[in-house]
């Protein structure tokens, strides 16, 4: 069988060196070949990641969760060759704690601890190359923005229902956009004439409604904009917020969770999350450690770490990573 490349698959995994080396100690601590652990991939997308630790580790188990069909058929594919270790569930990673409760590999009676969790978040390389997604303001397409195309609703609602109050609001809370206002007051006033169909018109109105000298700076004037519709249309940050202690408390006791963040609001959350788990619950003041106060993790990188120079060359997807990384106190 021909082995394809992640180029193949229209995805070049991030940082993915770096996950590897994060991951592998708490995935072989039984066994070198990775026996007896089970990696959950929290957003298994198309599968370059999970493929890369399956491969290294012959007796690794793989549990990979994602709301998309098109991602889970594409790793799917991709992940033929490891059917027998690899377990595909479609849901918004929120759900990682019913699955998990409901999903595992055994050895005899025993369940196989999950010693490692992978979050690779935001939108994938796949749905932004696939335009009739409108994930992307490069190419005129539905106002679509649904990552589970099965979700009712979708970003052309948002902008034709939504009042010009809550428009203003989710574009400054989601998309960090200073003219959120105005914006919104654009966008009212351009549906009164006709609702809102494609993502070409949408750009269209935000280059009128930015002002020119603030459409030269900062990066594509319609970035924003299309960040706050795609949070909002698939409630990410608050998926986020439950899936992290979910899966955080699945961690046996020396596993390990990696998350890698792209934009500033998902990475706030994650720093919150990973700093409240990482700090003693003994009061201040203390001279020692009260038993059973100590921290229930213990952080594996110094604040967020960056792609290299060299693999934002390769992969210029990986800018704006921001990598966090976890480990469980304890011996499993």
């Amino acid at each position: 069988m021909t082995q394809r490349s992640g180029d193949d698959y229209g995805h070049i995994p991030v940082l993915l060196d770096r996950c590897v080396e994060l991951l592998t100690p708490a995935l072989t601590r039984r066994s070198p070949d990775g026996d007896g652990a089970v990696l959950v991939d929290a957003t298994l997308g198309a599968g370059g990641h999970a493929e890369r630790f399956l491969t290294e580790l012959p007796k690794l188990r793989l549990i990979g969760l994602d709301r998309d069909p098109d991602a889970l058929w594409i790793a799917g594919e991709r992940l033929a060759p490891f059917a027998d270790r690899v377990t595909v569930v479609r849901t918004r990673y929120d759900g990682i704690g019913r699955v998990l409760g409901e999903t595992g590999f055994y050895a005899g009676e025993e369940r196989l601890p999950v010693m490692g969790v992978l979050f690779d978040l935001g939108v994938s390389s796949m749905q932004l190359d696939r335009p009739e997604r409108g994930f992307s303001y490069a190419a005129d397409a539905p106002l679509d923005m649904r990552m589970d195309p099965d979700a009712t609703l979708t970003a052309a609602d948002v902008l034709n229902t939504y009042d010009q109050k809550a428009i203003a609001r989710l574009l400054k809370d989601f998309g960090e956009e200073r003219f959120a206002g105005r914006i919104a007051a654009h966008i009212v006033k351009r549906r009164a004439v006709r609702p809102f169909r494609t993502t070409g018109e949408l750009v269209e109105l935000l280059y009128d409604a930015i002002p020119a000298p603030a459409r030269r700076t900062g990066g594509h004037p319609a970035k924003r904009t299309f960040q706050a519709l795609r949070i909002a249309v698939n409630g990410e940050l608050d998926s986020l917020r439950a899936a992290l202690p979910a899966a955080m408390e699945a961690l046996a006791p020396g596993g390990r969770i990696v998350v890698m963040a792209y934009q500033s609001l998902e990475d706030r959350i994650v720093k919150s999350v990973f700093a409240e788990a990482t700090a003693s619950k003994t009061p201040e003041g203390l001279p020692v450690e009260l038993p059973g106060h100590e921290p229930e993790f213990v952080a594996l990188t110094r604040g967020a770490e960056r792609a290299s120079d060299e693999e934002i060359d390769r992969n210029p997807r990986s800018a704006p990573v921001r990598l966090r990384a976890l480990e469980k106190v304890g011996r499993p």
